[in-house]
């Protein structure tokens, strides 16, 4: 007989097992470090040299022939005689507003009913019915067959979210677009006690939406990604732990 080979998958699950351990126990010691600490504010950086950065490539429109306006004070696009104080090129700052105040409510009710009978007989035919009796072995012809059904379905459905945001936040602009359009990026951090809030903000604008105090609001942003959450011992506690999670994706009762 031959001798069986071992099999491969002891030595893979070993290793993620291992990768697993050395993972947690990272994160525990990190999380035994900040215990009586409150969480550390990130560094200010250039967004553009995140891992995660992707420039923004959009359809563009054909370039637009700019007129020619010799001798003329004017400049296009401008608001101001002297000076335009909107953000327009890259590293540019500009206030961005976000009162988010969604309400939707929904509900359905849906009933339904059905009732039904049919019945099929040979009281008499021809004067046969007699022998349809004795080849049937039924003494009444009357009544062959008799059916009757019911059914009834109720259904009844309700949602109602509402969601609430006021925030402003200074976004920086990341990109000028072929088209004029900006591109701009926001992070803002703050830390309460040992609780710290987070807000994330990106999306594509256009210069003429920005208003003369140099700033926008959110609705008038395109592609627009917000996120607003946070961590601490307060957002700790609200979430199960690492251990719950895995065995919720993993346990298939």
């Amino acid at each position: 007989m031959s001798a069986r080979k071992p099999s491969k998958r002891i030595p893979t699950l070993a290793v993620l097992a291992v990768s697993a351990l050395g993972l947690s126990a990272c994160s525990t010691a990190e999380r035994l470090a900040e215990i009586g600490k409150a969480p550390t504010l990130a560094g200010i950086e250039n967004p553009q040299t995140d891992p995660n950065y992707r420039p923004v490539h959009m359809p563009m429109p054909q370039a637009p022939v700019m007129e020619q306006q010799p001798n003329s004070l004017w400049r296009t696009g401008a608001r101001g005689f002297f000076k335009d104080q909107r953000a327009t090129r890259v590293g540019d700052i500009l206030t961005v507003t976000i009162q988010i105040n969604d309400r939707a409510q929904m509900q359905n009710s849906t009933t339904r009913s059905r009732d039904g009978s049919d019945s099929l007989g040979i009281p008499t035919l021809f004067g046969f019915e007699r022998n349809v009796a004795r080849a049937t072995g039924l003494s009444d012809t009357g009544s062959l067959v008799s059916t009757s059904g019911a059914s009834s379905s109720t259904g009844d459905g309700q949602i109602q979210r509402q969601e609430q945001i006021n925030l402003r936040v200074a976004a920086l602009i990341t990109q000028v677009l072929p088209n004029g359009n900006l591109v701009v990026q926001g992070k803002q951090q703050v830390r309460v006690n040992h609780e710290l809030r987070e807000l994330l903000l990106s999306g594509i604008i256009r210069p003429e939406d920005i208003t003369n105090a140099n700033s926008i609001s959110y609705e008038k942003i395109a592609e627009a990604r917000i996120s607003y959450g946070g961590k601490g011992t307060v957002s700790d506690v609200q979430q199960p732990r690492w251990g719950q999670q895995v065995l919720e994706v993993l346990n298939p009762f």
